[in-house]
């Protein structure tokens, strides 16, 4: 059977473009619709109605991206996902693990909730819950407060006093704080691994002058083997598969700051990650290993579904 394969994404970025062409060089049928032009539809057979499919669904859908949009879009839009889900429709990554990820306080309580190391984190609302969790903490460190919901570095400030908490209607009524991990620098350096289907696929050391080292910031993207610890373990893919599985992604760009002691803290789990820094250093090509663990479920799917033969009872014959 040739895999219908759904790519959902809002713009024609040169990453949807790659995974449409590898799926399609892979033999399967792709097509690319963002998310606002699928339609809930009591008609429809399925309930959903999404152009270019006649009435019928894909046999996966591949999340890259969820436009911006009003509160009652985007819970909607989410909803088409959780539905693809509730018709037994693998969607990569799941509107539940989209929603764990991009509420950064979720993400926090996850990845400590499974035992993995993450810095002391506050999400609180209105500002003088705020003041008081700073006047507690400043003392002994500094403060990150990034948006709850925010990507690419945007948004993220150094709290070193209160006079530097913003006004709530900077951060919607909502102060996500986070202590600060010191490490040396400048340069400073942290680390993108990128995880696919329980496997890590590449991962890069980004160093910049900033101490927000994202790449679209001005950060440098360098090759990394693995982060050695003390004690010899090879502890970056470990703690980044586990931080993904934690959300529950099916592939993921988990961020890690090294210490200045050499300790690692999980940062961020990304459900949409870029790729394009990573790729400039990366041994794999992203899209194809994407493509290929995509079509790989698929296809172990069939086959376990192709054997498994449901039991039937048969009475014993009268004697």
């Amino acid at each position: 059977m040739i895999p219908r394969i759904l790519i959902v994404s809002d713009n024609s970025d040169s990453r949807s473009k790659g995974l449409a062409a590898r799926l399609s060089r892979r033999g399967a049928v792709v097509a690319t619709l963002p998310l606002a032009a699928i339609a809930f539809d009591t008609g429809s057979p399925s309930g959903l109605s999404i152009p270019g499919f006649d009435g019928t669904l894909p046999d996966a859908v591949l999340v890259r991206s969820i436009a911006a949009g009003s509160f009652e879009a985007i819970t909607r839009r989410l909803g088409v996902l959780h539905a693809l889900g509730k018709l037994s429709i693998p969607v990569w990554n799941s509107a539940q693990a989209i929603e764990r990820c991009v509420d950064k306080s979720m993400t926090t309580f996850l990845l400590k909730n499974a035992g993995l190391p993450t810095p002391p984190t506050f999400a609180i609302e209105g500002r003088a819950m705020a003041e008081a969790i700073a006047e507690r903490e400043l003392p002994f460190t500094p403060l990150v407060l990034k948006p709850l919901f925010g990507a690419q570095g945007r948004g993220i400030r150094l709290i070193e006093a209160l006079s530097d908490l913003p006004a709530e209607d900077e951060v919607n009524g909502v102060y996500y704080l986070q202590h600060y991990v010191p490490r040396p620098g400048p340069p400073y350096r942290d680390f993108r691994v990128f995880v696919c289907a329980g496997e890590v696929l590449a991962m890069m050391s980004r160093r910049g002058d900033d101490w927000i080292t994202n790449v679209n910031r001005g950060a440098v993207p360098e090759q990394v083997s693995g982060h050695v610890s003390r004690h010899g373990e090879t502890e970056l893919p470990a703690l980044a598969r586990a931080a993904a599985a934690a959300v529950g992604a099916d592939f993921a760009g988990v961020d890690i700051v090294p210490a200045a002691d050499g300790k690692l803290f999980v940062l961020e789990v990304n459900s949409m990650p870029a790729w394009s820094g990573l790729q400039a250093v990366a041994a794999v090509n992203i899209a194809d290993a994407i493509a290929d663990a995509l079509l790989k479920f698929l296809a172990d799917r069939a086959e376990a579904a192709a054997t498994t033969r449901p039991y039937r009872f048969t009475a014993p014959a009268n004697s």
